[in-house]
């Protein structure tokens, strides 16, 4: 992402905006394309475009199914779906938690309803029917279920993780088995309340959304039901991370390195967040050194494609 699109997208240019994607060794060893896909947005609020609490930003990232034909375009329509819809009518930096999660919860089904359509739109054009893909596009019902004479949304599979920044606030929504980090930084006395630190640089990192497996996808019949959505007010925010589920091995731990059981789930790795804020903040988010760090020995390990999108504070300061 060039110098001038995050300033865009930050509205400003006060967040580092800087993502990458990394084809997996799996996928080259196999012959298959990267399936990943990432994208930046900057929003507008429903008390117009700037406030007190800034210009909202919209992160989103979408891993396609490696098994289906065309999950790579499913991946780019998800992200594109997202964006669009949630950088729109954000609720304002002073709105209380039940506005913020009212319209989360409305949005993420605006979402899966507008992933659905593009994808009912492209396969009704592989088959020369302009007519049907109208036709097709009405036919989301109230549960969100898709009547199995259709053509086949699931060549287009896709999971999504997306994140609406306008601080304190975060509020995410997320479908499969993609994963949400949030930065902190820390207060003198402060416990951390669970977060893991980055050794002396004063953030603390936790995992907000882990990944969900098995993963459903946003053609997965009934996907409406199954979309997570979260609501943060967090003063202390400094950064937001989302990651596709081929980066588990490198930004995720055991939860046994705590000393707690394997039910308590994975954590956040601070031997991983900590360089990766640092790296992006000592270069202004140039990204090509995150892609080389998704390159790296320990990414083997995946064999997965390798997607990271984050927004940080440049300075590691606390937004507010």
């Amino acid at each position: 992402m060039t110098a001038a699109a995050r300033r865009a997208a930050a509205g400003g240019g006060a967040p580092i905006v800087a993502g990458a994607v990394v084809q997996g060794t799996g996928h080259l060893a196999s012959g298959r394309g990267c399936q990943d896909a990432f994208k930046a947005a900057a929003g507008h609020g429903d008390d117009g475009p700037t406030t007190a609490g800034g210009r909202p930003l919209v992160l989103a990232v979408a891993d396609g199914a490696g098994s289906r034909d065309r999950s790579a375009l499913g991946a780019h329509l998800a992200v594109d779906a997202a964006c669009r819809l949630l950088a729109t009518d954000v609720p304002p930096a002073d709105g209380d938690a039940a506005v913020w999660r009212g319209w989360i919860g409305e949005r993420s089904v605006a979402v899966v309803d507008a992933y659905l359509r593009a994808v009912r739109a492209v396969l009704a054009a592989d088959h020369r029917d302009p007519a049907g893909a109208a036709e097709d596009a009405d036919t989301v019902g109230a549960a969100g279920t898709v009547d199995s004479a259709q053509a086949d949304e699931g060549a287009l599979a896709a999971t999504l993780v997306a994140a609406v920044l306008r601080p304190p606030w975060v509020a995410f929504l997320a479908l499969g088995d993609c994963f949400a980090t949030v930065l902190t930084r820390t207060r003198p006395g402060d416990d951390g309340d669970g977060d893991r630190g980055h050794g002396g640089h004063g953030e603390r990192c936790r995992l907000v959304l882990p990944p969900r497996t098995p993963a459903v996808f946003l053609s997965t019949p009934g996907a409406r039901a199954s979309v997570t959505t979260l609501v943060l007010r967090e003063p202390d925010l400094s950064g937001v991370v989302l990651a596709t589920d081929g980066c588990a091995p490198l930004a995720l731990d055991h939860p046994s390195v705590l000393g707690l059981p394997d039910d308590h789930g994975p954590l956040a790795a601070p031997d991983f967040f900590g360089p990766l804020a640092a790296l992006l903040r000592a270069n202004g988010g140039d990204a090509e050194p995150l892609r080389a760090l998704l390159s790296g020995p320990a990414a083997a390990r995946s064999g997965d494609d390798l997607t990271v999108l984050c927004a940080l504070r440049p300075d590691g300061a606390r937004w507010l």
